[in-house]
């Protein structure tokens, strides 16, 4: 474990507020990332893919496929690397078709050498997307994964069928630890008109949340996704009761490092000319306590390298996605990942 997790020298003055003295800690990070449609290209007539196939109207071949497969895998070669020469240990991911496209991200030359593992569920999305969670299992041991179901139900009965919640419970280094990766229903619509089905997602997450708090009130939890909403809504600052700076977390809020950048206009997906911060990380006070034993929140991170801007066009700016439209960019995302660095004295 410790050949291949970081082991880091940071001033305790930075960490714990204690001046003239140097401890020594250990570092992994763990991030989520939104991987814009990674579909294979041949079709499967139980789910909407029709356009990710060849004779699709995105005409998507094995030539892009392959290509799609490299970009995603050598971001998240990238992502973390400057304090985790390892790389991730953990990264949830939303937008992917089923588990076939993961073993194929996996395997990729970037990043096969981390010998990455998979959890993943079929989820009852109509188009198929599905979220999952890939892991160094030299640095996290999967114990259980339970997928929570979003109940909820239009007026004319119909039941919203989305992404479900994946819960995994492991061992992260010694640490018990719980990741909730999310992708919430979308803004179709409108946001207002939309709100209440990422409210109940919202108030899925906090049930869950609140249920492993009842257990352990000092518990580990990473809640993170792709919320389709701001730190500032309804859903994060008011259900799950995510709070911007750490002094005002109390036994039953959480933290949401991403709410400083937001406030500072900076985000992970934009549209319109307007930037959001749909990608999120929020962390459970238990992450928060540095005087435990175990790892304990140190530094959130949107990914946004210059190569995975925009450069030119409609999009100019924008996050370099795969698609305009119908029409094949050979980018990366239209959404910047993002991480969370975790520290642990050693």
């Amino acid at each position: 474990m410790t050949r291949v997790i970081s082991t880091i020298f940071i001033l305790l003055l930075a960490i714990c507020s204690v001046s003239a003295q140097k401890d020594q800690f250990k570092a992994v990070s763990v991030g989520f990332y939104n991987l814009e449609n990674l579909f294979d290209f041949e079709r499967d007539t139980t789910i909407r893919d029709s356009e990710f196939t060849p004779w699709g109207k995105r005409a998507w071949t094995e030539e892009k496929y392959k290509e799609k497969l490299a970009n995603m895998a050598y971001v998240i070669s990238q992502m973390g690397i400057d304090v985790t020469p390892a790389g991730l240990s953990i990264l949830g991911v939303s937008e992917i078709e089923n588990k076939r496209v993961l073993e194929d991200l996996v395997k990729q030359e970037s990043i096969a050498d981390r010998n990455y593992q998979i959890v993943h569920r079929d989820s009852p999305d109509r188009r198929g997307i599905d979220v999952a969670m890939i892991y160094n299992p030299s640095h996290f041991k999967v114990l259980n994964v339970k997928m929570e179901n979003i109940n909820y139900i239009f007026d004319d009965g119909d039941t919203l069928r989305t992404r479900e919640i994946m819960h995994v419970e492991g061992v992260l280094d010694g640490d018990t630890t719980h990741v909730l990766v999310n992708h919430w229903p979308s803004r179709s619509g409108g946001e207002k008109r939309s709100a209440p089905r990422r409210n109940k997602a919202a108030q899925t997450c906090k049930m869950i949340v609140d249920s492993l708090k009842a257990v352990n009130p000092n518990v580990k939890v990473l809640v993170m996704g792709d919320f389709n909403d701001d730190p500032t809504s309804t859903s994060t600052k008011g259900i799950l009761k995510a709070k911007g700076k750490k002094k005002d977390v109390g036994e039953r809020d959480m933290f949401n490092p991403m709410h400083d950048y937001y406030r500072r206009g900076l985000g992970s997906n934009a549209y319109r000319d307007n930037w959001s911060l749909f990608d999120q990380i929020i962390l459970s006070p238990g992450l928060l306590d540095q005087e435990q034993d175990g790892y304990f929140y140190y530094r959130a991170i949107i990914f946004n390298k210059k190569y995975l801007i925009q450069r030119s066009g409609q999009y100019k700016g924008y996050p370099y996605r795969t698609f305009s439209g119908d029409k094949y960019q050979g980018g990366y995302s239209d959404h910047f990942p993002v991480f969370v660095y975790l520290v642990k004295k050693v």
